[in-house]
């Protein structure tokens, strides 16, 4: 592995990428409008079966109703997966967006014919229930019948239910595109070269503080460039969800994701002041990054400053990155790298960089008569190589609870979904950390490690403040400028950071560009919640061992076919715990102390 010494460098992921062929030959196959047309039709039968019945059916034939829901599921999620997956690729082609809309609109009109089963469901007496889900003809459905029912406050009639859905097709999700297309086509301005930010970003991580300062400058530039949009696609989405939440009755901005997520108000309230009142630990850590680097103040663009140690900006390429990965899930289990490595030799990632691709990574599970596929954008960063870990995790994830739940149970929620891509990236940093002699590479990666998961705990805390801010002054104030915005952007980041980091006016709007805030309203905690809870898990393993292994892949391979509660008992964590937030974070602190100690045992002199 050598030093970064270009601006541009092959990584070997340039023609890494997927073969969508297990769904369509590409978005002009005939197949696609084709499979449309006698889904739609079998969806219209299904309703004329079934609507005005569900309060009759038997227990066999409530069984016989969710099987072929589950079939329609699939089939229709076929057409989604590949739309998004080939739209994800290349934002700017007319024919990709043309796609995603097409099968958006067709999504919508299946949602308004199918919607009667789950209102017409949670309708049902609830002694019936009762007696339904005691039957053993309905065990596999068991959890999912049960769990609808928990929306049952907070739906419309049918009517009104399906204008929601209408109205969705022209309103949230057609801005939500709009975003999208909006940001990966921006074009930052770098040195005089026009690049996309996905290409820009990784510079922040640059050793150099002056290429730091410029891709901080530019990025900035950028987003400035295109503030009046941005800020008016915010306004717009977050107005959308307080009109929602009204109709249908929910307290707060996040107690619909709440809900979703199967999580209890008081443990995510748990979740937030507990990390809240942590952030000392944030600072603790960028004191010290401080004295390491030799700078009299940390700014926004010396955050992701690699250390002035060994290994402390690395190159990676992509077969490196790959043998990395593989290894450390081998050593913890063949079955995970066997699954792992099926992403790789069958064409299941996409990774260049490439104009018009979205941004971030992320792994779509698609159905269960397909596979999961990997996006990420790798520029050959040791962050890369944490990141390709973390989607992996996911897709073995997806795979497991795919392969035992089916379409219904293979969607945990957004708390628990994040378990197995976390523990992932812990197997590759234990993996490398044990093999390496260097104390001081060693310190480079403690606090590379500390730093990734500062920006899964803290800073999605800071961004959950944020949104709460958003949402609540949305509500109350009206529509928003940008500099309204933006204090309260800074507001939530200057308290996470305290005086450890100076963040100037620079940052103030670098809110604009993170698409969870438009695509999933509430989404950040959940990552905070996955951290902590992976912290909790990896004590365990590091406490049992081999034993813990099939216990883990078992929770991973119960998707959703339980309360997160439940599952997670059977490997002997207890969510219902509100001091439970409190173990990882203690965790966390040991690891800050661990890199504060070794520090002062390599560079003495700095310290003095």
């Amino acid at each position: 592995m050598a030093d970064v010494t270009t601006a541009k460098r092959a990584t070997g992921a340039e023609s890494v990428v997927w073969d969508l062929s297990v769904f369509y030959g590409g978005s002009d196959d005939p197949a696609i409008q084709r499979n449309m047309d006698t889904l739609s039709a079998d969806v219209d039968a299904f309703a004329q079966q079934y609507r005005g019945r569900i309060a009759e059916l038997s227990a066999v034939e409530l069984a016989e109703a969710m099987r072929t829901l589950e079939s329609l599921y699939d089939r229709r999620g076929r057409i989604g997966s590949f739309a998004s997956l080939m739209y994800s690729t290349n934002t700017t082609d007319p024919a990709y967006g043309q796609l995603v809309q097409r099968v958006t609109e067709f999504g919508a009109a299946l949602s308004q014919k199918m919607v009667f089963f789950e209102l017409e469901w949670n309708k049902v007496a609830a002694e019936t229930v009762k007696a339904l889900l005691a039957d053993p003809a309905l065990v596999k459905y068991r959890h999912y019948l049960e769990a609808e029912r928990r929306y049952q406050p907070y739906q419309l009639a049918e009517p009104e239910e399906q204008i929601l859905m209408d109205k969705s097709v022209t309103g949230s999700s057609a801005w939500g595109r709009f975003f999208t297309q909006l940001t990966s086509a921006l074009t930052v301005d770098y040195d005089g070269e026009k690049l996309t930010l996905s290409q820009v970003l990784p510079k922040m991580h640059d050793s150099n503080r002056e290429v730091r300062r410029k891709a901080n400058a530019a990025i900035t530039a950028a987003l400035q460039s295109r503030s009046m949009e941005l800020t008016y696609v915010f306004n717009v989405l977050v107005a959308d969800k307080a009109s929602d939440d009204r109709r249908r009755g929910y307290a707060t901005w996040v107690s619909s994701r709440n809900l979703d997520n199967k999580a209890p108000d008081a443990v995510v309230d748990a979740l937030v002041q507990a990390v809240t009142s942590n952030y000392e630990i944030v600072a603790r850590h960028y004191r010290l990054k401080r004295v390491l680097l030799g700078l009299d103040e940390l700014t926004e663009y010396d955050r992701y400053a690699p250390l002035p140690l060994k290994t402390g900006d690395r190159f990676y390429t992509w077969d490196e990155a790959k043998a990395i990965v593989l290894t450390a899930f081998q050593a913890f289990s063949p079955q995970v790298a066997e699954i792992a490595t099926r992403f790789f030799d069958e064409n299941w990632i996409h990774a260049p960089v490439t104009p018009g691709k979205r941004g971030g990574a992320f792994c779509s599970g698609t159905v269960p008569s397909a596979h999961p596929f990997v996006f990420v954008n790798f520029t050959g960063t040791a962050n890369d190589v944490m990141t390709l870990a973390h989607e992996l995790g996911h897709g073995i994830h997806f795979y497991l609870a795919t392969q035992a739940q089916g379409i219904l149970g293979m969607h945990t929620p957004l708390t628990t979904a994040e378990m197995a891509s976390t523990f992932g990236e812990m197997l590759v940093f234990t993996d490398l950390m044990s093999k390496e002699p260097d104390a001081e590479v060693r310190l480079a990666m403690l606090a590379q490690k500390i730093e990734d998961t500062f920006a899964t705990i803290f800073r999605q805390i800071s961004m959950n403040r944020f949104e709460d801010k958003l949402h609540n002054a949305r509500r109350g104030e009206g529509e928003l400028t940008t500099e309204r915005v933006n204090t309260l952007w800074m507001e939530t980041q200057r308290a996470m950071f305290g005086d450890s980091v100076n963040l100037s006016d620079d940052y103030s709007q670098w809110w604009s560009y993170v698409p969870h805030f438009v695509q999933v309203p509430g989404y950040v905690y959940a990552y905070a919640f996955g951290e902590l809870l992976v912290l909790a898990l990896f004590n365990l393993y590091q406490q049992r061992g081999a034993a813990f292994v099939p216990q883990f892949i078992d929770v991973l391979a119960a998707g959703d076919s339980d309360w997160p509660e439940n599952i997670l008992a059977k490997a002997g964590v207890d969510l219902t715990d509100l001091n439970f937030w409190n173990q990882g974070l203690a965790a966390l602190g040991d690891l800050v102390e661990q890199e504060e100690q070794l520090a002062r045992q390599i560079h003495p002199a700095k310290f003095q």
